[in-house]
């Protein structure tokens, strides 16, 4: 008999999620599948502040809690589900006050665990890289989640601020390395124009707006980002959490990725196109870019 199976009508489950924007994200397809399989349980997530709003209007959650073991332990969850696997999520998941504590077997620390999660290649009978959705959705289907496709992360938005035909460009990532030079993402601005489409910049609150000054920038919060991703005809930009907002919302995009591998956190269950440049992103030429816009099926098919 599975953990799920074992559970009460109407348990509790809290998964402990912390960070990062990404990830947050991409755990979201899981928590869809649980609440597929058992539609009575209630869903809780703990999470950092500035990630709430993933979670935030999704049917599959039923509370967002604080990073902090008192407050899950007083949620009284009857499962406690660790995607995060650092020293802090591991003690939230301690004293959790979970009859069942899960947690993936190859973290670094595991005592908190008394049901430990294999590999997700050996969940899904795969010999391959899984991607990132893949993995967080195996920890589900290792505690009773029926096996099936792993579907398009789950987000909520608001109306757009920004009407007609627009591209989103994020010209921003977590690390210098992954981000394509600001320049060059204003050329392939200039080049969208040209298809009546207008470029919008989603640049982070507190950054210097200047370098995109010849085009519409919008600075806002979370929230409102993701109503202005939500809508987008194209998203362009590094490998970075807004890549992943935009793919939640099937928004066409093309991604620039150096240092991470794009098998495990490309854009998931959207049309996409990919630049890889290991040997940095400084090589990548405009050409390059343009060139992957215009192999945007939905793109083409409205420049035609």
């Amino acid at each position: 008999m599975t953990v799920l199976e074992q559970l009460p009508e109407r348990s509790r489950v809290a998964i402990i999620r912390l960070r990062s924007l990404g990830d947050c994200v991409l755990t979201t397809p899981a928590l869809s599948l649980l609440k597929r399989a058992r539609p009575d349980l209630e869903i809780g997530v703990a999470v950092e502040a500035p990630f709430t709003t993933v979670f935030e209007g999704l049917q599959s959650v039923s509370a967002i809690l604080a990073p902090a073991w008192r407050v899950v332990r007083a949620w009284r969850p009857s499962l406690c589900v660790n995607l995060h696997g650092g020293n802090r999520s591991q003690w939230i998941t301690a004293f959790s006050g979970a009859k069942w504590r899960a947690g993936f077997a190859h973290h670094s620390m595991t005592l908190a665990y008394n049901f430990k999660i294999p590999r997700a290649q050996r969940i899904l009978y795969v010999n391959r890289v899984v991607h990132t959705a893949e993995h967080l959705a195996s920890a589900f289907f290792a505690l009773g989640v029926p096996i099936s496709d792993v579907p398009r992360a789950e987000l909520s938005a608001s109306d757009s601020p920004i009407q007609g035909r627009y591209a989103v460009f994020h010209p921003f990532a977590s690390a210098p390395e992954k981000e394509w030079p600001a320049e060059r993402f204003c050329e392939v601005a200039r080049y969208l124009k040209l298809w009546n489409i207008t470029p919008v910049f989603l640049v982070p609150p507190g950054v210097d707006p200047s370098p995109f000054r010849a085009h519409d920038v919008f600075q806002g919060t979370l929230s409102q980002a993701k109503a202005v991703l939500s809508k987008a005809s194209a998203f362009i930009g590094n490998d970075s959490g807004p890549a992943h907002i935009a793919a939640a919302f099937g928004v066409p995009s093309v991604v620039l990725f150096s240092t991470s591998n794009p098998a495990i956190w490309g854009p998931w269950r959207t049309e996409s196109q990919i630049i890889v440049a290991p040997e940095g992103l400084q090589t990548v030429n405009v050409s390059r870019v343009i060139t992957a816009v215009e192999r945007l099926r939905t793109l083409e098919k409205a420049h035609a």
